[in-house]
């Protein structure tokens, strides 16, 4: 059974300017304006969520969503604990551990609460990879690669549009028992992690990282059925989809959040929630068996990044019911039963196309 990854020096890796908050230092706050080159078999390979402790985050994601345990392990300043879902796609629930010698999480927390924290990318070669970010403009950060089995850097979220971006390379699948205490009573099938929202003050600059850069195969654009906000839709081998969601310029006044305060666009909402930072993770869709039934959950009305014609009828759980992620839930397709939404790009098949307005 392989162990978990090896502990990164607190002075380094994910102890240091790799996991500041999008106000702090160490980055440099814009990017090159061409990309040189792009990394090559890149893979999506999971978001990851702070929480305070583990078990708050069993009720939801393990018993309710129907994440199956993968891997977990503890290492100085974090705890990993990775779920699968019935599409393949994977949530990692990270929790301070040993904080006093590699504080990064327990900051993170300490100053924005529960609620996502990176996202990761795994590539073959890291080295590589850094060459390749380093000649776009990029400035990794906390890059370890001192571990063979596991070596890894960041994009710090000045550069990565509101988020962090971890750049892995691993050499051995991470697996390991469930603990003690992880809910053996869980949904069956377990709910599919269709796509992650992540919104974005500037599209150009989002593209430039995540398919200029990353790969991100373009599946499609969009604008909101008001105008208000644009979208692209991006995919890597396997799911979730990632969707970069960015406001109209000027916005059109409308709701703060996830739902409406009287009418309007959606615009406004999306800048106002953005509140002058580059981005931000705004939701997860997840699709299950009677969304309407998920605790929480009320029926969407407007959120930025879905379309009611595209994306069918949604039930929203507003972060402060979820530990901080909002999730946007939808009924599992009644033509795959059991299987989940396996990879949103079926419902997007072909090139690239604007949705009219």
């Amino acid at each position: 059974m392989p162990a978990p990854p090896p502990a990164p020096d607190p002075g380094s890796g994910r102890g240091r300017g790799a996991h500041q908050s999008a106000s702090g230092a160490g980055a440099a706050d814009t990017v090159a304006s061409g990309v040189s080159g792009r990394i090559g078999g890149v893979v999506l390979d999971h978001v990851a969520l702070a929480v305070e402790r583990w078990a708050d985050a069993w009720p939801r994601y393990a018993v309710e969503l129907g994440g199956n345990w993968t891997s977990g392990g503890f290492n100085v300043g974090f705890a990993p604990a990775q779920l699968r879902y019935a599409n393949g796609a994977r949530i990692e629930i990270l929790a301070p551990w040993e904080a006093a010698a590699n504080p990064f999480l327990r900051r993170f927390l300490d100053q924005h609460g529960p609620g996502p924290h990176h996202m990761t990318f795994k590539v073959p070669d890291l080295i590589e990879a850094l060459g390749v970010a380093r000649a776009g403009g990029y400035s990794p950060v906390g890059v370890d690669v001192s571990h063979p089995e596991w070596m890894e850097a960041f994009i710090h979220p000045r550069q990565a549009s509101g988020i962090v971006v971890q750049l892995a390379q691993a050499s051995v699948a991470w697996e390991s028992a469930a603990p003690e205490g992880f809910p053996t009573r869980r949904r069956t099938p377990a709910a599919a992690i269709v796509r992650a929202t992540h919104a974005v003050a500037d599209l150009t600059s989002a593209l430039a990282l995540f398919h200029d850069l990353l790969g991100g195969r373009l599946l499609r654009r969009a604008t909101s059925p008001d105008g208000a906000w644009a979208c692209v839709d991006l995919s890597w081998p396997g799911p979730p989809i990632l969707r970069l969601v960015a406001p109209a310029d000027p916005p059109s006044p409308g709701p703060v959040g996830g739902q409406p305060a009287g009418g309007g666009g959606t615009g406004h909402a999306l800048a106002a929630w953005l509140a002058g930072r580059p981005g931000r993770l705004h939701h997860l869709v997840v699709a299950c068996s009677d969304p309407a039934a998920v605790a929480g959950a009320a029926p969407a009305r407007a959120v930025p990044g879905w379309v009611a014609s595209d994306d069918g009828p949604a039930w929203v759980v507003e972060p402060d019911r979820t530990l901080g992620t909002r999730l946007v839930v939808v009924a599992t397709p009644t033509d795959a039963p059991g299987r989940g939404e396996a990879v949103a790009a079926d419902r997007y098949p072909g090139p690239v196309h604007e949705v009219a307005t």
